[in-house]
């Protein structure tokens, strides 16, 4: 699902979930390489006209590993100290974006000049999980939503 189906159906969630990709630039990509195994990369995340975007340079094997199998997940960076914004991470399906539109509001949102050539990627979610120490301080407070099964909160002590 886009992240508009997202913030469409727990706002809040939604909303916190932001809040902890746009508090830092640069967060965690799992993809999955030619042989199975798992390869991590440093990535900039973008929401824009909703829809939660990953760009790469053109020709990088982030790129291919996204363009041969599109499961992905994501890590929003921690915090240094504390977790007052929580702990973000979600997984989903990357898919390549060409139209040239979507290509072009992704460069106007970003804030960027002329581009030089770049792969650009929309994730579709499948699950989003935000986890946060709860005020009181005696418990991790899990929020985890499912495309299609709503969301869910566990508390651990």
């Amino acid at each position: 699902m886009p992240w508009s189906a997202f913030l469409a159906d727990d706002p809040d969630l939604a909303r916190a979930v932001t809040d902890r990709f746009a508090a830092h630039r640069h967060h965690v990509l799992a993809t999955i390489r030619a042989d199975g195994a798992p390869r991590l990369w440093g990535t900039e995340v973008r929401i824009v006209d909703g829809s939660l975007f990953l760009g790469a340079m053109l020709g990088t094997r982030r790129a291919d590993d996204l363009r041969r199998d599109g499961r992905c997940a994501l890590h929003a960076q921690p915090e240094d100290d504390g977790m007052e914004l929580g702990d973000a991470k979600l997984t989903g399906r990357a898919r390549e974006v060409l139209a040239a539109a979507v290509r072009a509001r992704f460069l106007a949102e970003d804030g960027a000049g002329p581009a030089t050539p770049f792969e650009l990627f929309a994730v579709d979610l499948e699950t989003v999980t935000l986890s946060q120490v709860h005020p009181d301080g005696d418990r991790l407070v899990l929020r985890t939503w499912r495309a299609g099964g709503g969301t869910t909160t566990v508390e651990r002590h």
